[in-house]
């Protein structure tokens, strides 16, 4: 299960940026899939329910988003995944700070192309 609500609010955030993006179930949550690559997703934390936000900053940027307030290694398989970073509730709580990881990983995504 996951955070309706934020996905929501990631939703109409990437809407009035006009991107173009395809929700995925995936993870027991929900990715958000840019381009067909996954950009940015809500999980929950499965011993503590918490809502946490993935965000796809990709490799340059992973040690500064790291710095960024919540944000801790993704480790979802267990090991790290560089490149991706999950932030807690407080670090998304409000719209500028969710719009903020919603810029970092868009930005990465355009340098995918």
């Amino acid at each position: 299960m996951y955070d309706e609500y934020l996905a929501d609010r990631i939703s109409q955030i990437l809407k009035q940026k006009h991107i173009e993006f395809k929700a995925k179930k995936m993870f027991g949550g929900i990715a958000f899939m840019v381009k067909g690559k996954m950009t940015v997703g809500v999980v929950s934390a499965k011993q503590t329910k918490e809502t946490t936000l993935m965000v796809r900053v990709g490799k340059m940027l992973y040690e500064q988003a790291l710095r960024q307030p919540e944000a801790r290694v993704m480790d979802f398989t267990g090991k790290p995944m560089k490149g991706f970073v999950f932030v807690g509730p407080k670090g998304f709580d409000m719209d500028e700070d969710l719009e903020a990881w919603i810029n970092r990983a868009t930005s990465f995504n355009d340098e995918l192309d």
